[in-house]
């Protein structure tokens, strides 16, 4: 069995209505996790075989807007089609903002079985047949990166930076994954805290070994500028494969 990661959302809090905001659907076998659940990514998980039906965990990296502005539709549309449960697993706060959520929209409340868990960073749990350790990131709210590897398998395969500034023990928690998916959101030139830019991306994945590294988290800025990007992470040290994720785009580990 071989784990599918699908890009459904690869853009920003700035729309470009080329790229939906952060959502990535995770697949081995029959089991599927949806990581982030942010505007537009229910609409690209209707479009996929395994459909919003078939996802009955979501993990969370943070509760910014575009992470998390489909969770309430994703449970509604699972309601209407005759779905009955769904788990939300976050970092802390996760059962806050749902809670929240569902006190402004109560005639949600208990329509199917709402399962909601909290993890920490530096422990492993197990969540959709999916073997995952979460990572502090460095970004304007509290928030996780993850790894990701079959429940039955050691070895992580895939991993995910969420939103967050570049820095190097990021890149030793994702080194020895096959691909490593890390927040690009701007080209050089760019002054921006809490993400990176590619240079600093570059210098703090020098000795990140993964096989491929695909940027996303991409505004509009970046447009027209991808090989540029690429060429300044290659400069600054890291020698993996680099590309550009685009939604709809699925990679087979």
């Amino acid at each position: 069995m071989s784990m599918q990661v699908t890009f459904l959302g690869t853009g920003s809090a700035l729309p470009t209505g080329s790229r939906m905001q952060t959502g990535v659907l995770l697949s081995a076998g029959r089991q599927s996790l949806l990581v982030d659940c942010g505007s537009g990514i229910l609409h690209r998980l209707a479009n996929t075989e395994t459909g919003y039906e078939g996802v009955s965990s979501v993990l969370l990296t943070h509760h910014h807007l575009d992470h998390v502005a489909d969770l309430l539709p994703l449970l509604k549309a699972r309601w209407l089609a005759g779905e009955e449960h769904l788990e939300i697993v976050g970092p802390q706060g996760t059962k806050e903002l749902v809670d929240g959520l569902l006190s402004l929209h109560d005639y949600l409340d208990g329509r199917i079985d709402l399962q909601m868990r909290e993890v920490t960073a530096g422990h492993s749990f197990e969540i959709a047949g999916f073997s995952v350790e979460g990572y502090e990131t460095r970004h304007s709210m509290d928030g996780l990166a993850y790894r990701f590897a079959e429940a039955d398998d050691e070895q992580p395969l895939f991993a995910f930076s969420s939103d967050t500034e570049a820095f190097t023990g990021l890149g030793r928690f994702a080194s020895g994954c096959r691909v490593l998916a890390h927040d690009c959101s701007f080209p050089d030139g760019v002054d921006v805290s809490g993400h990176p830019t590619p240079t600093q991306l570059g210098d703090a994945l020098a000795d990140c070994e993964v096989d491929r590294l695909y940027l996303t988290h991409l505004y509009p800025h970046t447009e027209g500028k991808h090989d540029e990007m690429r060429q300044a992470i290659a400069c600054g040290g890291f020698d993996g494969e680099i590309r550009f994720a685009r939604d709809g785009l699925r990679v087979d580990l």
